[in-house]
């Protein structure tokens, strides 16, 4: 009887050794130390008090060591975050479809600033068409942030998403993660908003992500604003930076 005591005390004690340290405000500490990292563009901290980068990466899942694609990556606001986050045992591709480079040629013009750097020696850049993504090897997560509505986009050339969504689907290891964070457009709109507004209708996100295969897992909250009333265009200056954004979590299933 004692013996087992002991041992369901030891068990306990490797147990909460496995759970990450959290910061005082709940997020794992490698998150919050990422997010306040010295290196990180004073641009990019000054978005931090909209973006939340913390409370979303720590619903993502984001950890050490992970493998991870941001997809579209724009200047590079996350994939910075990434790196650091994942540290020397993990890999980030910031992979910039060649599409979006042709219409928003400083995204990867920033991108390679820091990309292998001594800073972010493990930051790739990968310029791909959409229509053919070939990511090098299986990863942890794919993530996307404020761009899965450009996909249906004339300027991205409007590529079959069920094949593209397939494409992100093999890329991932089993129980790998699918994270879209993007514009909300009004219920029931579909896809009718993408190129006027450059939002989409969280709806229409699931139904083509889950009809790829993945399960879907949640979404968080953190980054919705139920004052947007959805008319407007995300770059009209009374909603610019306070848009109504869903953050979805798919997965991979594990067989």
């Amino acid at each position: 009887m004692k013996f087992r005591s002991l041992l369901i005390v030891a068990v306990a004690l490797v147990a909460w050794t496995n759970v990450p340290a959290k910061s005082a405000s709940g997020v794992p500490t490698y998150i919050a130390s990422a997010v306040t990292d010295s290196a990180r563009p004073p641009d990019d901290k000054a978005q931090d008090a909209k973006r939340k980068p913390d409370e979303v990466l720590a619903f993502a899942g984001i950890k050490p060591g992970d493998k991870v694609v941001d997809l579209m990556p724009g200047s590079g606001y996350y994939s910075r975050i990434f790196g650091k986050i994942v540290g020397t045992t993990g890999t980030v591709y910031a992979l910039q479809p060649t599409e979006m480079d042709k219409a928003a040629p400083k995204g990867l013009q920033s991108l390679k600033t820091f990309a292998g750097t001594p800073a972010y020696p493990n930051v790739t850049v990968l310029v791909q068409s959409a229509a053919a993504i070939a990511i090098p090897e299986q990863v942890d997560m794919v993530w996307t942030s404020q761009n899965y509505h450009d996909l249906h986009d004339p300027f991205m050339g409007s590529p079959d998403m069920a094949r593209f969504n397939r494409s992100i689907f093999d890329a991932l290891k089993p129980g790998g993660i699918f994270l879209v964070l993007d514009h909300a457009a009004a219920e029931g709109s579909g896809l009718s908003r993408t190129d006027d507004l450059h939002r989409i209708d969280p709806a229409a996100v699931k139904a083509e992500i889950t009809a790829a295969g993945f399960e879907f897992v949640g979404e968080s909250k953190v980054l919705r604003n139920a004052e947007d009333k959805h008319s407007l265009s995300i770059y009209d200056p009374s909603i610019k930076g306070k848009t109504d954004k869903f953050i979805y979590k798919f997965r991979k299933p594990l067989s």
